[in-house]
């Protein structure tokens, strides 16, 4: 690696180059688990002072900051707002073809991991708010959020919802992986652990038992049988649930006293969570203990919305057709930033594949990084100028 390669050296170009910043976050390893986001971040707040932002860093746990960086603006006007994270999780057993951390280019793609969840919809974005900068005065502020520890419960994102960081917004731009395509919807998760217990007692002998694991599969049964037809979204669907871990019992001849399960709820915006546990609860009766595990909060922004009027006005110029927003059954930082901020309008649209989220070999197309920086660059000009 040369010394204009590494991510060490600030981008000094006289127009910063949105690819060639995406190549320098991904030469970070900034793995979660373990959680090593701080040279990353200590880079991208060293890069946002220089550009003149008033940058602000937040740990959720030692070493694992949270970046807020703000323009302002001249006028009184709640602030046009970027997020991404930048953890990525890890690499898997499958060999690479090329050096994870090297951000090289081939084909007309960035690879690495992280190159499309989601550092390059990062990149794209500082960039814009940096030329942004460089053009003088804004009507309305900018506020990029550059989160850690997203990829493991949206940790750093809603440690900045509880300390009050946040402030107002005018319109959320979420630069998840959507191939620079409008999302305006996604799902919620609300993860629950629920257990039974009964009385050992030796196998061949079972009648003088409670085994807790008949419990269980009787549950599990009713779990499956939910179909939510009263909860349903027209971009996103209905809530679903899925089972996904079951346990119980500690050896092959004694009737188990203690068993359960996990189960993932995703669920649409408008399905209240403390609703639905009260609902499990009833259906599956008193004897099940029910445990709460994560609550992330889904959001949906209409199709109508004012706020989404000018993206959607530069997607379909660029487009060449009304660009159709859609929906994500995942959840992202949204979860945490929506209601932090007051449930504003928002958009997930970042350069990045959806598909190759935690992928071997992952990547981003390198045209899409751009592509995304002008459209970032021309919603600034829309509502910011």
């Amino acid at each position: 690696m040369t010394d204009r390669d590494s991510p060490l050296v600030k981008l000094s170009e006289d127009r910063m180059n949105s690819v060639e910043l995406a190549q320098a976050l991904v030469r970070f390893d900034s793995l979660n688990p373990p959680g090593r986001e701080k040279d990353c971040a200590g880079y991208i707040a060293d890069l946002l002072r220089d550009a003149g932002l008033a940058v602000t860093a937040y740990e959720f746990a030692p070493e694992r900051p949270s970046i807020v960086a703000r323009l302002s603006g001249t006028e009184a006007l709640k602030p046009l707002v970027f997020t991404g994270h930048i953890d990525v999780v890890p690499l898997g057993e499958k060999p690479w073809s090329a050096p994870p951390f090297a951000a090289e280019i081939r084909e007309g793609k960035l690879i690495g991991r992280g190159a499309s969840d989601m550092k390059a919809g990062v990149a794209a974005f500082i960039v814009a708010a940096v030329e942004a900068a460089k053009k003088g005065r804004l009507k309305r502020g900018i506020t990029l959020v550059i989160t850690a520890g997203e990829e493991t419960g949206c940790e750093g994102a809603f440690h900045l919802a509880r300390e009050g960081a946040l402030g107002g917004a005018e319109l959320l731009i979420v630069a998840e992986p959507t191939s620079n395509l409008p999302i305006i919807a996604h799902k919620g998760s609300i993860r629950l652990r629920i257990t039974a217990t009964g009385k050992t007692a030796h196998s061949s002998m079972p009648e003088l038992g409670e085994n807790a694991v008949y419990k269980v599969a009787s549950w599990v049964g009713l779990i499956e049988a939910l179909k939510f037809p009263e909860h349903e979204h027209p971009l996103l669907g209905r809530t679903t649930a899925s089972v996904t871990t079951i346990f119980g019992g500690q050896n092959i001849n004694s009737v188990p006293d203690s068993a359960g399960f996990t189960v993932d709820f995703r669920t649409v915006p408008a399905h209240d969570h403390q609703v639905l546990i009260a609902d499990i609860q009833e259906r599956l009766g008193a004897e099940a203990s029910i445990q709460l595990v994560t609550d992330f909060k889904g959001f949906a922004t209409a199709p109508d919305e004012p706020a989404i009027e000018p993206l959607m006005d530069i997607l379909a110029a660029r487009l060449g057709a009304p660009a159709v927003p859609a929906g994500a059954p995942y959840f992202t930082d949204a979860s945490a930033l929506v209601p932090g901020f007051n449930n504003v309008p928002t958009v997930v649209i970042g350069p990045g594949e959806a598909a190759q989220c935690h992928q071997t070999d992952e990547f981003c197309y390198v045209e899409r990084i751009d592509e995304a920086f002008h459209i970032y660059t021309q919603l600034i000009d829309r509502i910011c100028r």
